[in-house]
């Protein structure tokens, strides 16, 4: 699963991107659920870097 980390800038870029819904805002910084298929698509938009794969 991918995480989102405190880099997180909140521009909604990786949201918009992820096809399964999995990704949703927080009070400090977008998350990502368990809905989470590992594709990357939220990583490969992310302006600042802030998503990477855990594990």
């Amino acid at each position: 699963m991918h995480v989102i980390s405190s880099d997180c800038i909140k521009c909604g870029a990786c949201a918009a991107t992820c096809p399964v819904g999995a990704i949703s805002e927080g009070d400090a910084q977008y998350v990502i659920d368990d809905q989470c298929i590992d594709c990357g698509s939220c990583a490969a938009v992310c302006p600042v870097g802030a998503i990477s794969a855990n594990g």
